[in-house]
């Protein structure tokens, strides 16, 4: 492929999440991540970082946030550069920057715009702002040539990831697909088990990770850690 592709990770700040959500007796710290995919047609940002949630919501997570416009300059670009934004989901820590971006399409899996807008799931502002552009796919979606949306969905019912191909590898930026890079392994390791014919009982694993596969990703990357997955190496 001729298309020449790169992928930055951005880094929008941290929140802390609470015991009660953690699983353990301890709180724990965690990145928003935000990633520029540079292609031949534009820049594409995928999730645009923290909105405000609310005094409520803000005691609970107690963010910091970087904001997006100082992020994107780091960069060497600004918000006006921006062609594209895809949002794996529409939570307030992954869409928090949209309405800067008014006028600038938002491709979302319409089974999220549709949660998104039937309350109780984020803030409304973050969704239907003044100029607020949404481009509704059902399943998968070529965005650019070698930029492709793909569903994952778990952590909401809509979520999306990014597969992007460059010429060194497939990169798949997995938004909230899962937490953390070790789990994601865990998905990889289950189902090649299963492959293997390694005898049950296996662990379930999220069936687009068959889909994933088929990409033969290199690296794939996260919204809330900052660890990479790179596959095994073979001997």
């Amino acid at each position: 492929m001729g298309t020449k592709l790169t992928v930055r990770r951005l880094d929008l700040g941290s929140f802390v999440r609470p015991s009660s959500e953690t699983g353990g007796p301890a709180p724990r710290v965690e990145p928003v991540l935000a990633y520029l995919v540079g292609h031949e047609r534009g820049l594409l940002l995928f999730d645009t970082g923290m909105g405000d949630a609310g005094p409520e919501t803000e005691a609970h997570y107690r963010p910091r946030r970087r904001a997006l416009r100082e992020a994107l300059s780091a960069a060497g670009v600004s918000l006006a550069d921006i062609g594209v934004v895809v949002n794996c989901h529409l939570h307030f820590d992954h869409c928090g920057g949209n309405p800067l971006l008014a006028g600038v399409p938002v491709l979302v899996q319409r089974a999220e715009l549709s949660a998104a807008r039937h309350g109780g799931y984020t803030v409304d502002g973050l969704v239907d702002f003044p100029g607020a552009v949404h481009e509704e796919l059902d399943g998968e979606s070529e965005v650019w040539p070698g930029v492709r949306i793909v569903p994952t969905p778990g952590h909401t019912a809509g979520h999306q990831s990014l597969v992007v191909r460059q010429p060194d590898g497939t990169v798949v930026l997995a938004g909230q697909a899962h937490d953390f890079a070790s789990r994601f392994a865990s998905d990889v390791l289950a189902r090649q088990a299963a492959l293997d014919g390694v005898e049950p009982p296996l662990p379930a694993y999220r069936p687009w990770v068959d889909r994933l596969a088929e990409f033969d990703p290199r690296r794939v990357l996260f919204a809330h850690d900052c660890s990479v997955w790179e596959p095994a190496l073979s001997p």
